[in-house]
């Protein structure tokens, strides 16, 4: 028989409720204390923001576990409102305040277990004591019911909220759910960190539809006015009735500290596999302690749910003699953000960067299930793994439905030590109504074996500009109407059915890449590439990876965002309601991927009336932005935007008198902005090779950029001279090569006049007079236009025909033809030739 042990156990909720029961399950003999400093023992934080939000109406439900409940059962003595002051490690006690009478009292222990948990973060703003009622965070039922009382009671028109993570990002929504105005003001570049930057733009985008403003490298440098002004490092002031701290937790280990136990990041309370303290008879679990992070063995804290439960339950089991070992966290989490859901495990590409992992990314759109049931929606996926042996090391998803079964499967492959390329040999549960023949995590799994087998190498998102700058040829190979709707600018548009008949006008003395939508046509055309002896990357997720990754931060003051998202609360979400069925044409691009649904809008509008309606359902939610950003390129009026339940659904005008004027018209949860696009830029052909063409050329060039516009000159032909260096370098040419280079100016400095040249003499004369009238050199000038923004394309054909190479000519040069010149001379309004 065994014999009675004393088991105290500081702190309920997930780790020390789970420790207690599970110690009770184990043995019956041991008497078993918990001391909590709160009412509840255990309550479900998690819920907390959905009940301030009303989703969850009713608050016992949160509560999981009540004192009498656990005595009852477990025969456990239970002692709320009782806050451990001490641990006296010498005569094996922890001194007990309780807090409603003030009395102190000694209990002694043989094992003790810690769970204290981890506290809010409170930054040193100055006038933050003077927030008073205003001012709130959230970690337990206390605090919940303060915030809801405030709100129920005063009905706060805007809320602050400092920190954009997940528990800031859940009480968005929920706040915004009631109506409520909310800011979130985050210091860093993005919302939601364990996300990289390409995967959380589109999630930034969507809280701005629905009305949320999120402030991002922005912080608070002062709180005035009791609490109702907040002013900003950029120097904004920001009015609010409710504010919400949430910019991170730190552990509860001062007790843990003062006895002398072992703490270690973040001061955590440092433990060994068995949950053990530097202490042995006393252990320690939940938030409150340092744990390994499994995939680079890195010393960290992850205040979740289930690695409290679960070390609470693995304490236990030691304390009972059971072979149990905590290995540490993948720090796997899930976020609902209104319509979206986005999910991650393991490292993101931003740690293993930090930490010098050598890693592979690959990105994927497939559909959450069947494209062809109705439904279907697009998952973002992002898979990182070690090129040299396939391990997977984090993933992360992006979408409206499925998300959380595909993270939790590669969850799963990375505990049980699958490799990448494994993935796409599990058999998982397929019918149209839930997946694809080939899931999302297979067809991560067939991507990944692709570039470990050597069959194709890609460019990540944010190469592919610079790879254009330097030289390098991308070929689109979607069809031309996909590439109306957004392309990487400096590609040249060849469709994948037309690129083998396209194979000899390649170069083969540039690097080339290929991309398409999604990344699986690209690697078709890599592969045909590589078929006929030439080498190509396929851009990793294609365009719509790129485009999610430079999708452009709005502007700080987002009034017509609060404005939308408020009337959304008051307006209908029905844009059918809004005439009858017979006077607007249906659109059904439900189950379409991204430009699917923006085409078959593009297609329909063509055989519409003017002022005729359409209505538009959608599963894609990026259509939200591109039915916008199309409109307005357009001159068509969006009308209504609702989003509900994974579907989009658009109510549309062909043309509108509105973009005539650029009014703003505001209806349910987005502001439709139709107001057509303005062309301001400049470009210019640059074809002559003369002195004073020249300048005049560079001189209106840094006139148009110092106005703000952006600037394109294109030097074709007898106008690449100018781009010649001056005494460059030795180049092996051809023999009619070589005759071009000595014929042909040598730079700007041999460049003649049009007129009056007399053999050079009035070439010089001019630069004379203009440096006498300190009027700028032509070298000058295309300095200063450089550094003004202005972008200098040499014409790449022009180049092969005249012999001149890439070596010859100055530094900072792109390098594109024709398509590249007329895609900048689209969005111009003035275009020149000299």
């Amino acid at each position: 028989m065994k014999s009675r042990r004393t088991i105290v156990i500081v702190g309920g909720v997930a780790g020390g409720a789970s420790a207690a029961a599970r110690l009770r399950r184990l043995s019956e003999e041991d008497e078993i204390i918990m001391f909590e400093r709160g009412p509840h023992i255990s309550f479900a934080n998690c819920g907390l923001p959905y009940y301030i939000g009303e989703t969850i109406t009713d608050r016992d439900k949160l509560l999981l576990q009540t004192p009498k409940a656990m005595a009852d059962r477990f025969r456990i003595q239970v002692n709320i409102h009782s806050e451990v002051t001490a641990i006296n490690r010498d005569k094996k006690t922890v001194t007990v305040v309780n807090l409603g009478t003030g009395d102190r009292s000694e209990q002694a222990y043989d094992i003790l277990i810690l769970s204290p948990g981890a506290k809010p973060l409170i930054p040193d703003i100055p006038g933050i004591e003077e927030a008073g009622g205003r001012l709130f965070t959230l970690r337990n039922i206390p605090d919940t019911d303060r915030i809801k009382e405030y709100v129920d009671k005063h009905k706060p028109q805007h809320a602050a909220i400092i920190g954009g993570g997940f528990i800031g990002i859940e009480m968005a929504e929920n706040l915004r759910e009631r109506g409520v105005k909310v800011t979130v003001i985050e210091r860093n570049d993005q919302l939601l960190t364990p996300l990289d930057i390409e995967m959380v733009k589109p999630i930034e985008q969507h809280l701005r539809d629905r009305g949320v403003e999120a402030l991002l490298n922005e912080s608070i440098t002062s709180i005035t006015d009791n609490g109702t002004k907040l002013v900003l490092q950029s120097g904004r002031q920001l009015d609010t009735d409710l504010i919400l701290l949430a910019i991170g937790v730190e552990p509860e280990s001062e007790l843990a500290a003062a006895a002398g136990l072992e703490t270690g990041i973040k001061g955590a309370i440092k433990v060994n596999r068995h949950m053990q303290t530097s202490d042995p008879s006393i252990y320690a679990v939940g938030d409150a302690i340092e744990v390994k992070e499994r995939v680079n063995g890195t010393a960290t804290t992850v205040p979740l749910a289930w690695g409290a439960n679960r070390q609470g339950r693995l304490a236990a089991d030691h304390i009972n003699g059971l072979n149990a070992a905590y290995e540490g966290a993948w720090g796997t989490a899930i976020i609902k953000v209104f319509d979206l859901t986005a999910a991650v495990t393991g490292s993101n590409e931003k740690l293993l960067h930090r930490l010098g992992v050598s890693y592979q990314a690959l990105h994927i759109h497939p559909a959450s299930h069947a494209g062809y049931y109705p439904g279907a929606s697009p998952i973002a996926m992002k898979v990182l793994f070690d090129p040299a042996s396939g391990r997977i090391l984090g993933a992360q998803a992006v979408g409206m439905n499925g998300v959380d079964k595909r993270i939790d499967v590669i969850a799963t492959a990375m505990r049980g030590g699958l490799l990448v390329q494994d993935l796409a040999d599990l058999e998982l549960s397929y019918a149209p109504p839930f997946s694809s023949a080939k899931d999302p995590v297979n067809m991560a799994g067939y991507a990944a074996s692709n570039i470990l087998s050597g069959l194709v190498s890609t460019m990540q998102w944010h190469e592919a500009d610079d790879f254009v700058r330097s030289g390098g040829l991308l070929i689109d190979v979607r069809d031309a109407a996909e590439r109306d709707f957004g392309y990487i600018p400096g590609s040249v548009n060849i469709p994948l059915n037309l690129l083998r008949d396209k194979l000899q006008e390649l170069p083969r003395d540039r690097e080339i890449a290929v991309s398409c939508q999604v990344g699986q046509r690209g690697y078709v055309a890599a592969r045909l590439l590589a078929e006929h002896g030439i080498e190509a990357r396929n851009l990793d997720g294609g365009y719509k990876t790129y485009a999610a990754g430079r999708l452009n931060d709005v502007p700080q003051n987002h009034k017509k965002d609060d404005e939308a998202g408020a009337e959304a609360t008051a307006a209908s979400h029905s844009p059918s309601g809004q005439a009858s069925a017979s006077e607007i044409r249906l659109i059904d691009a439900c189950g379409l991927q991204c430009p699917g649904p923006i085409m078959n809008v593009n297609e329909t509008m063509k055989v519409m009336e003017e002022g005729e309606r359409a209505r538009i359902l959608a599963t894609d939610i990026g259509f939200v932005s591109d039915i916008r950003k199309w409109a307005s390129k357009m001159g068509h009026s969006v009308e209504q935007v609702e989003v509900d339940k994974g579907r989009v659904d658009v109510l549309i005008r062909k043309g509108s008198s509105a973009a005539a004027d650029g009014a703003i018209m505001i209806k349910g949860d987005a502001a439709a902005v139709t107001r057509q696009p303005v062309k301001d830029g400049t470009t210019m052909v640059v074809f002559s090779g003369d002195l004073d063409k020249l300048i005049a050329s560079f001189i209106i060039a840094s006139g148009a950029a110092a106005m703000g516009k952006p600037v394109t000159m294109f030097f074709t032909f007898w106008g690449l001279n100018a781009l010649r260096k001056t005494g460059g370098p030795s180049v092996k040419k051809s023999g009619m090569d070589r005759l071009f280079g000595w014929m042909m100016p040598k730079g700007t400095t041999r460049l003649p006049l049009s007129k009056m040249n007399m053999g050079g003499i009035g070439a010089r004369m001019i630069r004379s007079v203009m440096a006498k009238k300190n009027v700028e050199s032509l070298e000058s000038l295309m300095q200063g236009a450089v550094k003004s923004g202005v972008k200098l394309v040499a014409c790449t054909m022009s180049m092969d025909i005249m012999g001149i190479k890439r070596e010859e000519l100055i530094d900072g040069l792109e390098y594109a033809g024709v398509a590249s010149y007329l895609s900048d001379a689209d969005d111009s309004g003035i275009n020149l030739f000299v």
